[in-house]
């Protein structure tokens, strides 16, 4: 075992605390990652304040990027020195959903009390989301990991982890937006802005951003958004229609506020569908008339983390990155120190940052 510094939440909505726990070495099929680059995500801070409950101890962060430190029996995929990036994309690869080509909704359940870190005194630290990553190093499956260009900033690296594969996923994966086709992304925060670079790359003739912020929607802009609308207007879908000359054929909600899962379906043209991106929390509940999207043939449909296969779709928006065409340092609101982490975490909360991002070793 090996003693490294990590980001530790002991109670449900209070600060996390650096300390020192113990990381043991990697086993059969798993590859150590010595980080250099981790992202907050809301999904992190939700989990942190207990919107899903969740064993404590526990270390959070699950987008993360650095280098391969050092690897278990049976992984031929990296090798000592390679840059990699880190997902909680855990894939047994023989369940039925990853046997389907949909591994991030593998079946294959993971203990995350009995994984490769422990407290300082040995006893049980949760690795929360299979990853961990708000720590220096982290232990994690060869199925979570990608291969990167050497010559690839970490920190934007870190960022396709989550929030671009989930933005950029929603739109091409699983809502299949075609060329010409018109999609609302309601929410314009790290995801959204992902979800609306995935409509620009995919095509899309009109991409209306619906936020509370005027500011927020002027950033969408920038990200390839034609149209913004307020939510906080008076039945904003019919803003967005107008800006469209009809309705969506997709809405992307990258928000977990209930007001928005409520209201999505009437951005819809028939036939559209809505992604459920952003997630609420527990016990909330959202309502709808069935028999709209019945009788023209509208639907709902979750998406988790874009329905990614990482090793398929982390290349491809690697390449676009260096080509120009898709967004990553321009994501980044601010760069922190790990004893940083509690006011990145308040800046994040405060609504106005796009990603903040943790360096390790500055």
């Amino acid at each position: 075992m090996q003693t490294i510094k990590a980001a530790v939440c002991h109670a449900f909505g209070d600060p996390l605390v650096i300390e020192d726990i113990q990381l043991r070495a990697p086993v059969l099929g798993e590859v150590e990652v010595t980080l250099e680059a981790v992202a907050i995500c809301h999904s992190d801070i939700s989990f942190a304040e207990g919107a899903w409950g969740g064993s404590l101890p526990a270390v959070y962060g699950h987008e993360a990027a650095g280098r391969v430190s050092a690897i278990g029996d049976g992984v031929g995929t990296v090798a000592v020195g390679d840059p990699v990036v880190v997902t909680l994309i855990r894939a047994c690869g023989c369940c039925r959903t990853c046997a389907s080509g949909m591994p991030t909704l593998c079946e294959t359940p993971y203990d995350g009390d009995s994984g490769p870190i422990k407290t300082a005194s040995g006893g049980r630290l949760h690795q929360a989301m299979a990853s961990g990553a708000f720590a220096q190093k982290v232990v994690v499956d060869q199925s979570q990991i990608v291969k990167i260009p050497a010559t690839m900033p970490m920190d934007a690296a870190s960022l396709i982890s989550c929030g671009v594969i989930t933005g950029v996923g929603a739109v091409v994966n699983a809502a299949k937006l075609r060329a010409g086709q018109d999609v609302v992304v309601i929410g314009c925060g790290g995801v959204g802005l992902n979800a609306i670079q995935g409509a620009r790359i995919a095509g899309a003739r009109r991409i209306v951003a619906v936020d509370m912020s005027d500011e927020k929607l002027a950033v969408a802009r920038e990200f390839g958004a034609t149209d913004g609308v307020l939510a906080s207007a008076e039945k904003p879908w019919r803003a967005a229609t107008r800006a469209m000359g009809r309705g969506a054929d997709a809405v992307i909600v990258t928000v977990g506020a209930i007001p928005a899962y409520d209201c999505a379906p009437r951005y819809l043209a028939a036939g559209g569908r809505v992604i459920m991106v952003g997630m609420p929390h527990s016990g909330d509940t959202s309502s709808y008339e069935p028999v709209v999207l019945a009788a023209i043939g509208q639907g709902m449909v979750g998406s988790k983390m874009g329905d990614v296969v990482i090793q398929r779709d982390i290349p491809w928006m690697v390449d676009l990155y260096a080509q120009g065409r898709l967004k990553l340092d321009e994501l980044i609101s601010g760069r922190w120190r790990l004893d940083q982490i509690n006011e990145a975490i308040a800046d994040t909360k405060s609504g106005a940052a796009r990603r903040n991002v943790i360096l390790f070793g500055n």
